[in-house]
C-alpha cells in the first residue's frame, strides 16, 4: 500500500520506534503484538487516507463467551461511561472485544508524538481495564463490581 502518504507515516514512525510489524495484505493495516503488565496482545494501526484518519486497536487476547456477552457489554458501558480518549467495543456476533482510539488528521502536521500519544492512550488504557475484564469472563462477578475495582 505504498503510496498513501498517511499508511507510510505511520508505518515510519513504527520503524523509527523498532516496534516490529506487518502489513496486512493490500490494505494500509498494520498488525503488531504488544507486551502488556497483564497479559499480551495484537494491536492494528489502521490509516483511511481518504478520510485522513487513523485508527489503533487494542484487541483482547480472549473473545468472550456468549452467556457472558450481556454482562460484558454493561462493564464496556460503565468503562466507556468516562474514557476520555477511545472506547472499549464488542462484537456480539464473535464476542471479540477490543479499545480504540481514533484521530482525524486532516489539515494537522502528524508528528511522531502525536502518533505516539494515540497508541500509548490505547495500550495502558487496554492494560488498565484487562484484568477486571478477563475476570468478569470468567467470573460470577457484577460489572459495577469489576468497574468500581478499576476505577476505585
Amino acid at each position: 500500500m505504498s503510496g498513501s502518504p498517511l499508511f507510510e507515516t505511520i508505518a515510519d514512525f513504527f520503524k523509527s520506534d523498532d516496534w516490529p510489524y506487518i502489513q496486512l495484505e493490500d490494505r494500509p493495516v498494520l498488525s503488531l503484538n504488544y507486551n502488556g503488565k497483564h497479559a499480551n496482545w495484537t494491536c492494528y494501526a489502521q490509516a483511511r487516507e481518504e478520510q485522513q484518519q487513523i485508527i489503533f486497536y487494542s484487541v483482547c487476547p480472549v473473545t468472550a463467551p456468549v452467556e457472558r456477552r450481556a454482562a460484558l457489554a454493561e462493564f464496556i458501558t460503565r468503562a466507556n461511561y468516562g474514557l476520555i480518549i477511545g472506547n472499549f467495543e464488542l462484537d456480539f456476533e464473535d464476542g471479540e472485544i477490543r479499545y480504540k482510539t481514533s484521530l482525524d488528521v486532516e489539515g494537522l502536521t502528524l508528528s511522531a508524538v502525536v502518533i505516539k500519544n494515540l497508541i500509548n492512550t490505547n495500550v495502558s488504557t487496554m492494560d488498565q481495564y484487562l484484568p477486571g475484564l478477563l475476570t468478569l469472563l470468567f467470573a460470577d462477578v457484577s460489572p459495577r463490581e469489576m468497574i468500581d475495582r478499576i476505577e476505585g
